[in-house]
């Protein structure tokens, strides 16, 4: 992912308001991402743990959204799959996160959701530089595969939110 300033992050929110946007406490310090290894910024706000918030790069322009993250289940006995990188997790560490819709449907209450990694750390799973605690299913595709689905996964996302 190509490196973005604090106030480029702020501005490619297409789901809140300038307002919202400017409250977002972002994640560390923009310099200390370790950019190479993203294809969207993904984290949890520590001050508001049921938001959330991704940005990517969707055809040539910063897109950020503001998600809304559910309680996981207390249950540890079921497993769940992130829909962006396929790692399967157990059901405490996948959460339903929503975003409301960009433009005039997001304005008359339209969501759509889908669950992702509770940490949104997928790029880093697909990788294989963090580990779920769960077995993975036996998996052949070559790590830069797994980028390309991520990649094609977060993109129809983020495209059904702008639709």
């Amino acid at each position: 992912m190509d490196p973005l300033s604090q106030d480029e992050i702020r501005s490619s929110f297409v789901n809140c308001s300038k307002g919202e946007a400017k409250g977002v406490t972002l994640p560390a310090r923009v310099e200390t991402i370790l950019w190479a290894d993203l294809e969207f910024l993904g984290w949890r706000d520590p001050k508001a743990p049921g938001r959330a918030y991704l940005v990517l790069w969707h055809d040539g322009t910063p897109v950020g959204l503001s998600l809304r993250a559910t309680t996981p289940p207390k249950s540890r006995l079921r497993s769940s799959m992130c829909a962006f990188c396929t790692t399967v997790h157990g059901a405490t560490d996948v959460a339903m996160f929503s975003a409301r819709r960009a433009g005039a449907a997001g304005k008359a209450g339209n969501t759509l959701g889908t669950y992702l990694c509770r940490d949104l750390s997928c790029c880093l799973y697909v990788r294989r530089k963090l580990k779920s605690e769960v077995p993975q299913p036996n998996e052949t595709l070559s790590v830069e595969d797994r980028i390309a689905r991520l990649e094609l996964n977060a993109h129809r996302f983020v495209a059904d939110v702008l639709g």
